[in-house]
């Protein structure tokens, strides 16, 4: 039985192939890992927002929804200005709205040098 051999003129094909692929695979793996820390951030920007308009609907202070929106995820270090709440006089009936915005910086820069992620969240006032 004969072996079945590659002619010489086909040895580095693979090579080559291989070199055409891995910089399309790399970028793709790249876009997957930004895309889930960005999607990260914005979901834990969304649930501080959304803890600060409880905060802001039950006890019908700015500062404690301020206080409760910046300490519910330490990790993203928010500060006063990122946290923008209204109305500052929660009435029965009316809507609390709390956003948090914050710069994202992209680790690659592949796609971009930063954007900015924003986080709502509205909850109905208890009085």
């Amino acid at each position: 039985m004969l072996a079945s051999r590659r002619p010489r003129r086909e040895r580095g094909s693979a090579v080559v192939e291989f070199a055409l692929v891995v910089p399309v695979l790399l970028i793709l793996v790249l876009g997957i890992a930004e895309f889930g820390r960005a999607y990260q951030v914005q979901t834990m920007l969304s649930a501080a927002a959304r803890e600060g308009a409880r905060a802001m609907a039950l006890q019908n202070s700015v500062s404690a929804a301020r206080s409760t929106t910046r300490s519910f995820f330490p990790a993203l270090n928010l500060t006063d200005a990122q946290v923008a709440i209204s109305p500052a006089n929660c009435t029965v009936g009316q809507a609390a709205q709390v956003t948090v915005t914050q710069p994202f910086t992209f680790i690659t820069g592949m796609f971009g040098n930063n954007i900015s992620l924003r986080g709502q969240g509205s909850m109905r006032c208890s009085g």
